[in-house]
């Protein structure tokens, strides 16, 4: 080597390296903030050749989220990011001690714990850190309780309360007041009301009661009780519990809506029960709204409920007038409307479908009301005009079942059972929350879903209340799994959010609602079967709303809510405990079972997806001439009214499946 050019090369290689620095830092220049949907080679590029310090930080907790379960990687992207006063430092630190417990190194991940705490006591993150540290000082643990009661770690907390019995049922009464959903604390709250060791006082067990009543377990609440009179706040929770019940249960639930209203006439108390005992079929619930105070007799509930029985439409129109925005209209326009369609008198449907409410409708519900007017209306030979409100229909309402039906009464697309023209499972496509509050925005930009879900517990812990926040905690809680009251919450919104901002919200809506979860498990099940994945995913929203946990009351268990009797028999024999739980072998036995139904309906998606949900038994008896002339008014004749909506749903969720169509502005 000629040692005279060494200078000189030297000096090139530095150029050249240079002159990439310097290209590469342009690059980065063109590079917006970083979030989910930036590519993987973008955020190695920012964590190399970044100047600012935030940007390397965020390209960090963005490939920390990509890069799976392996606590070492995630040390390795951690190390060096636990700086400055930022609440991002608070959650490095939070996720380093993590990672450094899960390596089994016990002192090191309690030295970063109390680091975070030091640093940050009042965010979060430093719940984690009370509750880590709280297993050896429990100290910890009710600083914790205090601080942050309604963080899931303080919930987790709560329910391993002990070991004395005073600490249980203080445990079981936190979470009634911060965590009733919270898994394991129905079992929490039993165990504290036949507690004899640390008996709760007549206040905890009206709480406790209360709490087991939300939960849908009327008799609890009320053994709970051991005798004394519920509360009114309790009372309310344990009609609602026992209108879901047998006969007698129902009686008993009316009578203490009955008593509840009755005693607060004035309060807000009495107006929800007042609306709970008229929406009850039958003519002891009619027979017990004549016995309410007179400040309750003229109201848009009860007012609605003697309406839905009276002769002719005078009484229907002047309900529909006088409270257009109110629940109890829009659900006797609805009824009123069905009777008519059902008997063919599409001129009556016509007018009680064209009252002036329509304005008032949820988004959830327009799609009904539209689509059943162009139905009378085509009916009636007004066949342009059908089209017309067929066709406002969709480009307001485009999802859904009713979305489905005006599409097919116009020639504008179909449902598919065939694999090969149905499209594949969309993956969830990152939007903003739109909350307002910049941390959230900041933790949901980075995709740190659960550090997200924890500043929203942190900073709302009651329940949300509009539509806005009813979208915003369905996503957040969807993000961390919780499918079951995220779609909930969802649906929800769906039914209280106005018209007027369906174009808006109502886009980030449909788009949540059209999002399926385990797809790699649905598309597999669905290709061994020849089926759509599309069809699996429409079962699965509704049977368990993608919670592989979940078990009904009838013992249907996991994704599609299969029986274990009935799945045992499509595997060829009994399954080991715990198999139907599992997504991929539940989704694979209730795609085995879809497939039997499509060859013995012939590929009708009507029957096959009715026969899911009430047998093929019960189905062949329900088969007649309308089905093909009329579906939509044999789907309407439907015997059976959990079956009948199960159908529309199941239905509706295919189209939104397949489509994606969303609410034009």
């Amino acid at each position: 080597m000629n040692l005279a050019r060494l200078p000189l090369l030297l000096a090139i290689t530095c150029l050249g390296s240079g002159t990439l620095l310097v290209g590469g830092r342009a690059l980065l220049a063109r590079i917006p903030a970083a979030d989910p949907t930036t590519p993987s080679s973008s955020l190695a590029l920012v964590r190399a050749l970044s100047l600012d310090p935030q940007r390397r930080r965020e390209a960090n907790l963005l490939l920390l989220a990509r890069q799976g379960t392996d606590p070492a990687r995630s040390r390795r992207l951690l190390r060096g990011q636990g700086w400055g006063r930022d609440p991002l430092a608070a959650l490095v630190l939070k996720r380093d001690a993590l990672a450094t417990a899960a390596l089994g190194d016990a002192p090191a991940a309690q030295k970063l714990w109390r680091q975070l705490l030091r640093r940050f006591p009042q965010t979060p993150a430093a719940a984690d850190g009370l509750y880590a540290l709280g297993r050896d000082q429990p100290g910890l643990r009710k600083l914790l309780l205090q601080r942050f009661p309604a963080h899931p770690a303080a919930l987790a907390a709560a329910l391993e309360a002990g070991p004395s019995a005073p600490s249980r049922r203080d445990g079981a009464l936190h979470l009634a007041r911060h965590g009733l959903r919270w898994p394991g604390a129905g079992a929490k709250f039993r165990q504290a009301c036949q507690s004899k060791t640390a008996p709760p006082t007549p206040l905890q067990r009206d709480q406790l009661a209360q709490a087991l009543a939300q939960l849908g377990d009327g008799e609890a609440g009320q053994a709970c009780l051991n005798g004394q009179p519920p509360g009114p706040e309790t009372k309310l929770a344990l009609a609602k519990g026992l209108l879901s019940g047998n006969a007698s249960q129902q009686a008993l639930g009316q009578n203490l809506l009955l008593e509840l209203a009755r005693s607060r006439p004035h309060s807000p108390l009495a107006v929800e029960a007042v609306s709970l005992l008229s929406d009850q079929p039958g003519a002891s619930s009619l027979e017990a709204l004549t016995r309410l105070p007179a400040a309750l007799q003229n109201t848009a509930p009860v007012q609605a409920r003697r309406a839905l029985d009276s002769p002719g439409s005078s009484a229907v129109l002047a309900v529909l007038q006088r409270w257009p925005n109110h629940p109890a209209s829009w659900e006797l326009q609805w009824q009123r409307a069905r009777q008519a369609l059902l008997a063919g008198q599409w001129s009556g449907a016509q007018a009680f479908l064209s009252a002036p409410i329509e304005r008032h409708l949820p988004v959830g519900l327009v799609g009904r009301q539209r689509f059943w007017l162009g139905f009378s209306q085509w009916q009636q030979g007004q066949r342009n005009q059908a089209r017309a409100t067929w066709s406002n229909l969709l480009e307001h309402h485009p999802q859904g079942y009713y979305g489905w039906r005006a599409a097919l009464r116009l020639g504008r697309g179909d449902l598919s059972l065939d694999p090969a023209a149905s499209p594949a499972l969309s993956p969830a496509v990152w939007q903003p929350l739109g909350s307002g509050d910049r941390q959230l925005e900041r933790l949901w930009r980075l995709d740190q879903s659960l550090e997200a879900w924890e500043h929203w517990r942190s900073q709302r812990p009651a329940p949300p209340r509009g539509p806005e926040e009813l979208v915003l905690e369905g996503r957040l809680r969807r993000a961390v799994g919780d499918h079951w009251i995220g779609l909930g919450q969802l649906e929800q919104a769906s039914l209280r959010l106005p018209t007027n901002q369906a174009c808006g919200l109502g886009r980030v809506l449909a788009s949540s609602l059209q999002t399926a979860s385990f797809v790699a498990e649905l598309e597999q099940a669905a290709a061994e079967a020849g089926l759509p994945a599309t069809l699996l995913a429409a079962v699965a929203k509704q049977e368990s709303r993608f919670s592989p946990g979940v078990r009904s009351s009838a013992g249907a268990v996991g994704l599609l809510q299969l029986m274990p009797e009935t799945a045992a028999e499509l595997a060829g024999g009994p399954l080991p405990p715990g198999a139907l739980s599992d997504p991929g072998r539940n989704a694979q036995l209730g795609a085995l079972y879809l497939s039997n139904l499509r060859r013995q309906w012939q590929g009708n998606p009507v029957l096959m997806v009715a026969s899911y949900n009430a047998g093929p038994g019960a189905v062949a008896g329900w088969v007649n001439p309308q089905l093909q002339l009329q579906p939509e008014l044999w789907i309407e004749a439907i015997p059976y009214p959990e079956t009948r909506l199960y159908v529309k749903k199941v239905l509706g969720n295919l189209w939104s499946f397949q489509q994606r169509p969303t609410p034009r502005c």
